[in-house]
């Protein structure tokens, strides 16, 4: 299936030269969201995963499906403040700036095998923020898998050494 065709762009947004890749129009059919958590599933089938972690919110709407897929737990990764119980935390960078991710200090067990996945590989400092937050908690990342991958921003170089799944390429 030709997932590009489900993926809608947006000019423009959330500012002037931004093309925006909207994913919404994808899970909205229940063909191509199948497809695509499918591909993911498939992907993950030999990785002996313990654990799905995303970060918010589009990586709960692809992490999801595909742990209950392989009957695992999800951890979710989020912004600071946002979970309740005692958390770790990492920085990472922004375009303009920089922001805290957190987990749940207990979400992950040393040596646990773990999915991360998101919607979208872009600069790539999200998911290797992500990737910190695994590891310091002693969690191995079996593999990360991704809707989109935007190759002209290069965030596959913040990946090396990982094993890295994307569905499309824009």
């Amino acid at each position: 299936m030709d997932l590009k065709q489900f993926v809608t762009i947006v000019p423009d947004w959330p500012k002037p030269g931004i093309n925006f890749k909207d994913i919404t129009t994808l899970m909205d059919n229940g063909d191509a969201y199948r497809y695509a958590t499918d591909q993911i599933v498939a992907y993950a089938r030999d990785k002996q995963i313990d654990l799905v972690v995303g970060p918010e919110a589009r990586g709960f709407i692809i992490g999801c499906p595909v742990a209950y897929a392989h009957g695992v737990g999800f951890a979710p990764v989020r912004k600071d403040g946002k979970l309740p119980r005692e958390t770790i935390k990492v920085n990472y960078g922004l375009e303009y700036g920089s922001d805290v991710l957190t987990i749940h200090r207990d979400a992950i067990k040393p040596g646990q095998r773990v999915l991360i996945t998101d919607d979208l590989l872009a600069t790539g400092g999200t998911i290797e923020a992500t990737i910190k937050l695994v590891e310091e908690l002693g969690g191995i990342v079996a593999g990360i898998a991704f809707l989109i991958e935007l190759t002209y921003l290069d965030g596959r170089k913040k990946l090396e050494g990982y094993d890295v799944l994307t569905l499309m390429e824009f």
